[in-house]
């Protein structure tokens, strides 16, 4: 086969190649084979015609546009392949040369992956980051034990306060007419959760049990429903039952019951110990991005608008999925999941344009190095899965096996990226926070 590279400019390319008058043949052969089935010729059986009778009623022509479609889908591969192009989008195809008996020329302008000049990538310098835990971040860790532990008890003495949790009935109306979806009974409902329309749940407050309450809000501007976006609208509301949480003492009985310690210092003391563990965590995430994020950012490289659209894409999936995970599943939530996904397409560019650059940097950093995945590194990562998965001794190798066969490309692609920014991060140099060597040089 015979191809040639054209022209490149940024990441378009132009390519070259032929079709032998042998392969055009073969593909008018198929072309025939395609439509004989739907062309008719006076005296035989529908499908059934030869292909020079059907040429020498119609005209050899019949056949070219299909064959050329054919020819092109059957070469054009191979001139990617053997002028080794990584393209990323469909090729737009022009035939410059075509006279029976000799050889097609046809050009190709196709999209293909953009070069990454890298900058400096090994002992890049970033600002360390270190979360501290403070008494302070112990006190609200202790509290949000306490809310859990908190009871739910009934309320019979007060009107209605922020935080307490009401039983309630509430039919809606706009002017006269009663809307669809805005009536229920026996509906739970935490007062300052804004989990109602704006200025609902504040009109409630200072009521009692029993009261009948009218509830006067207008609707978002952006509210899911069509017909109820800003309109003013009226809830008749019946208050059945008011709940408060009623807290417990966080003291030594408090430890007691919701740990295996007996004093209040002690849980204090191993709560401190897990906010660190989770801070130095946290630390520790934060920093291995900064680091990727600079080398990132200092790599020269144009991200093709087509990548970026098919991560926008992805993204906007997983979004999808999310709702779905939560239980907005069926007809009824689709309009609504929708418009969300959508709003959300529109903002995601950017995140979009830095993870498809994220993946290229990472992947041309892979290639300088030649970071390679052993053998070994598969199997351990393999019987890792097998752990996550709780696979059963008996099938542990059928499960290997299978893996390796249908993921072995997937899971070497991990691990080398694992190992490039394992590498990364531990020949990065971690600076102290300027304001913190300011205060250091003041105290000297």
């Amino acid at each position: 086969m015979s191809s040639k590279l054209l022209k490149k400019e940024k990441n378009i390319v132009t390519i070259e190649f032929t079709v032998t008058p042998d392969q055009f043949e073969e593909s008018v052969n198929k072309a025939y084979l395609k439509a004989k089935n739907s062309i008719n010729v006076q005296g035989f059986r529908k499908g059934k015609a030869p292909r020079h009778i059907i040429e020498k009623k119609y005209g050899k022509s019949i056949f070219y546009d299909d064959a050329l479609d054919f020819a092109v889908q059957e070469e054009y591969p191979k001139a990617v392949t053997e002028l080794n192009l990584d393209v990323i989008d469909s090729p737009k195809v022009d035939i410059q040369k075509f006279e029976t008996g000799e050889d097609i020329v046809v050009t190709a302008e196709v999209e293909v992956m953009p070069e990454v000049e890298l900058g400096e990538y090994k002992g890049v310098e970033v600002e360390k980051v270190e979360v501290k835990v403070t008494d302070e971040d112990v006190e609200k860790e202790l509290k949000a034990i306490q809310d859990k532990n908190a009871r739910i008890v009934e309320v019979t003495d007060r009107p209605v306060q922020n935080g307490d949790f009401l039983t309630i009935d509430y039919a809606g109306f706009v002017g006269e007419e009663q809307f669809e979806g805005g009536t229920a009974e026996n509906q739970s409902l935490e007062i300052g959760s804004n989990t109602f329309i704006p200025g609902f749940e504040e009109q409630l407050i200072g009521k009692n049990k029993g009261d009948e309450v009218q509830v006067n809000v207008t609707f978002p501007e952006e509210y899911h429903a069509e017909n109820l976006k800003g309109k003013d609208a009226v809830f008749n509301v019946k208050i059945h039952e008011i709940k408060s949480k009623e807290m417990p003492e966080i003291d030594d009985e408090f430890a007691k019951d919701i740990s295996e310690f007996d004093t209040l210092e002690e849980l204090k003391a191993d709560t401190r110990k897990n906010l660190e563990k989770r801070a130095a965590d946290s630390s520790k995430v934060t920093n291995d991005n900064n680091v990727l994020t600079k080398i990132i950012n200092d790599a020269k490289i144009e991200v093709p608008e087509v990548l970026i659209k098919r991560e926008i894409d992805y993204l906007a999936k997983n979004y999808e999925q999310q709702f779905r995970q939560q239980g907005f599943v069926g007809k009824e939530y689709d309009d609504i999941i929708s418009n969300f996904v959508n709003q959300y397409k529109e903002g995601a560019k950017d995140q979009a344009e830095f993870n498809v650059k994220a993946e290229l940097v990472l992947e041309a950093i892979i290639k300088k190095e030649n970071l390679q995945a052993s053998e070994e590194d598969l199997m351990k990562e393999v019987e890792e899965m097998a752990k996550s998965y709780q696979v059963e001794e008996e099938r542990m190798e059928a499960f290997k096996n299978s893996m390796l066969e249908s993921s072995r490309g997937y899971i070497e692609e991990t691990l080398k990226k694992r190992k490039v920014i394992e590498m990364l991060v531990a020949s990065a140099v971690f600076t102290e926070p300027a304001e913190k060597e300011a205060e250091e040089s003041k105290e000297k």
